[in-house]
């Protein structure tokens, strides 16, 4: 799996979507780190939609049992 970068701004974050997304759109979900938490955003509504926040920790749990 690789990621694609995405970012409008220089204060803004620097989002990651999955390779595993494609480039025709459809559902995926994009997320960047910050300082203690995951942001997780729909990319189809990125900027104007709701965005998640997850902590570090449970981000880490979350994705290692995704994994499996």
């Amino acid at each position: 799996m690789s990621t694609d970068r995405y970012t409008t701004h220089a204060s803004e974050p620097t989002w990651f979507k999955s390779s595993y997304s494609g480039t025709s759109g459809g559902d995926c979900v994009e997320v960047t780190v910050g300082r203690n938490v995951v942001y997780v955003r729909d990319s189809k509504v990125a900027g104007v939609g709701p965005t998640l926040r997850v902590g570090r920790v449970e981000w880490s749990a979350f994705a290692a049992y995704t994994a499996k």
